[in-house]
């Protein structure tokens, strides 16, 4: 009885490791490029401890697919029926100068901030130095920053009485 049982056993687990070889071999089959030449790569350019799983080989192969996939459909917007050396530079520039480009984002934000801070001070300026109207609630509202609707009307009346004059 117990002998029966270790061949059951053993037949539901060779089943098993068939559907998992299967399932292994299917998963394979959609991956864009070779593994082996992910992996010596992968390798050539991690340090020596480092070790790569099984799911990371899987993921950076289906990712580098997608990158080829995108820069063809780049190249597919221009009409000639040759892709041009100067066409392809094109299209992976944003995959060859992603560290500029991330470094110039940053600036413009900064400038953008730098901006948003000299608004502020103006709109801060224009509500001290020309009132409008001699209120208690403007008087308890002159030291917050005003929001962007607030300066805008405040500008506008400011504008207002300049013309006037």
């Amino acid at each position: 009885m117990a002998e029966l049982n270790d061949v059951q056993a053993y037949v539901v687990n060779a089943t098993n490791n068939e559907k998992n070889k299967e399932a292994n071999d299917s998963e394979e089959e959609y991956l864009p490029f070779a593994r082996a030449e992910i992996v010596r790569l992968m390798k050539d350019n991690l340090d020596d401890d480092k070790m790569i799983r099984e799911r990371v080989k899987v993921e950076m192969n289906k990712f580098l697919g997608q990158i080829l996939k995108n820069v063809c459909e780049q190249l597919n917007t221009y009409p000639y029926t040759t892709v041009e050396y100067e066409m392809f530079k094109e299209c992976i520039y944003p995959y060859q100068n992603i560290t500029r480009i991330n470094q110039e984002k940053e600036r413009i934000l900064l400038h953008l901030n730098a901006i948003k801070a000299d608004c502020d001070a103006l709109s801060s300026d224009v509500i001290k130095t020309l009132k409008i109207k001699d209120t208690k609630e403007e008087e308890t509202n002159m030291f917050r920053n005003p929001t962007t609707e607030e300066s805008k009307k405040i500008l506008a009346k400011a504008v207002e009485g300049l013309e006037a004059k």
